[in-house]
């Protein structure tokens, strides 16, 4: 792995899974006016009678909530304030009560939601159940997991009765990390040192193939005393899917020092030098004419360290710093911006294709592939850069010319115009996956050539690249018309790039 061969002797490892994961359970019987209608007749409930008998629900379920606080021995509390942190709180008590396994607390609190209501439709004369915004009470269930370690179970108390489970990769890994007699040390929410890493992250890559649904099920039966009436009448009761995944990928380091010795060349390049087609390349798409939305990139100094953010539409990849922990984390909020393999219909026959991915919990091992590809990405295109300085004999040398085969190429003018455009095009992030093409470097230093140009601009381009490839730079592609950049050449081409864009600047304004 480029990253940990760049800082040899400074990296103890690279530890990739799922950070934060919001799962949310829709009852999805009821979004359907038909069905919502069906259940009432079934539980005899007139609309007019609708309000009272939702209270009546909400009123069971606050009852059960207190009753399994109480049976546990764990408080009930309700919050009155929304600048009240649950999770704090939570944890508090934990500490407080030594809660080593079980039931935390239970918290209630009135928030937004959207719900049914009775609307008096005055065209038809008729009452009618539509879903609005409206406030209800919700339950908070925060448990102390023995699998799952940290977690917490959001249920609405009014019809469509949603859910949210959260949960958290590290402290699930933590569990495992436990049951095994494995020792580690954490900061936060990250690992800094764990003694056998091969086998936490054999445990990590088992998170992505459990049968999630099962477990969720568990934990909705639990707080939902109305689930197995809703499952009888519907015969299915939630359907679970994935409303923010993150996925973080850690490279831990001996100390801090070397942390703050690396990071602020690293966020200087980042923030600076990764165009929105390098970002959309991290994460496996390419600019096209039909591309709607913004790609975005900003950075902070944070009183905990540094961090640069990279936003596509509402996915996100950024990176930041944590005590000795070099985090890169891939969050996917909009999944269908990337595809999934699975089986489809396609003109009335069933067959596997490449289509949009959902949020569906089964598609979990699939936003792991994305994601660990987009941080891999991200980390081996840092892991090329050096700093001009330390790379000055290398510089110096392809200002001579060289000689292959017999042959003379003559030397690079590395500040001039004319070769930064041809290293910035053929270092484009769109090449770094499967390399480029003569026609790839004639579009990016030739736009609108007439068709009698393009014969003697790509001859041109064929001198350039032959060019490249005797100072080393590019190479060929085995049994293919593509070039691909060389270790040297990305070395080479980051540290020209920094100095023409960055170093140079800053010292003339100096």
């Amino acid at each position: 792995m480029d990253i940990i061969e760049r800082y040899s002797g400074k990296v103890k490892g690279i530890l990739s899974t799922f950070d934060r994961m919001i799962i949310k359970g829709h009852l999805q019987s009821f979004y359907s006016a038909t069905h919502r209608y069906y259940y009432l007749q079934q539980e005899h409930v007139l609309l007019k009678d609708f309000g009272t008998y939702a209270q009546g629900i909400t009123d069971t379920i606050k009852a059960h909530a207190k009753s399994m606080a109480e049976q546990s021995g764990r408080p009930y509390l309700y919050l009155n304030s929304p600048s009240i942190s649950k999770e704090g709180l939570a944890r508090q008590i934990m500490e407080q009560d030594q809660v080593d396994e079980g039931l935390i607390c239970v918290l209630s609190t009135v928030e937004l939601c959207r719900s049914f209501s009775i609307y008096r439709n005055r065209d038809t004369k008729k009452l009618e159940l539509v879903l609005s915004n409206r406030k209800c009470l919700y339950f908070y269930f925060y448990y102390n997991d023995p699998e799952l370690g940290f977690m917490h179970v959001r249920l609405q108390s009014w019809f469509p009765f949603e859910m949210q489970v959260y949960l958290n990769g590290r402290e699930i890994l933590a569990k495992q990390l436990d049951k095994a007699g494995i020792g580690y040390e954490r900061y936060e929410n990250s690992f800094v040192s764990i003694e056998d890493l091969v086998e936490a992250q054999r445990f990590a890559e088992r998170l992505k193939e459990r049968r999630w649904h099962k477990i969720l099920d568990v934990f909705a039966r639990r707080v939902n005393p109305l689930l197995d009436r809703i499952t009888e009448i519907f015969s299915r009761g939630y359907y679970w899917c994935l409303h923010q995944c993150e996925y973080a990928t850690d490279v831990m380091f001996e100390s801090r020092a070397y942390v703050e010795e690396i990071v602020p060349e690293l966020f200087e390049y980042a923030s600076r030098c990764f165009s929105a087609d390098d970002i959309m390349t991290f994460l496996g798409r390419k600019i096209h004419g039909h591309f709607k939305g913004e790609v975005v990139s900003d950075r902070k100094r944070r009183p905990q360290g540094y961090r640069v953010r990279h936003r596509m539409k509402t996915n996100v990849i950024k990176m930041y710093d944590k005590w000795s922990v070099l985090r890169v984390e891939t969050i996917i909020n909009q999944p269908r911006e990337f595809k999934v393999y699975r089986q489809t219909e396609r003109k009335g026959q069933s067959i596997k294709a490449w289509v949009p991915m959902g949020k569906g919990i089964g598609n979990l091992y699939r936003y792991a592939q994305v994601c660990y590809a987009a941080n891999m990405r991200y980390l081996n295109a840092l892991a090329h850069i050096e700093n001009p300085w330390k790379s000055a004999i290398e510089l110096e040398r392809l200002c001579y010319p060289v000689f292959k085969n017999h042959r003379r190429f003559s030397a690079l003018n590395l500040l001039s115009q004319e070769c930064c455009t041809l290293f910035s095009a053929v270092a484009h992030g769109e090449h770094c996956i499967n390399g480029f093409t003569n026609k790839d470097i004639r579009v990016a230093l030739f736009t609108d050539l007439a068709e009698t140009q393009k014969k003697q601009k790509s001859a041109q381009v064929t001198r350039l690249l032959a060019k490249l490839r005797a100072h080393r730079l590019i190479a060929k592609i085995p049994r293919s018309f593509r070039y691909k950049v060389t270790n040297k050449g990305y070395r080479v081409i980051s540290a020209t790039l920094q100095l023409k864009k960055i170093e140079l600047p800053l010292a003339m304004a100096a």
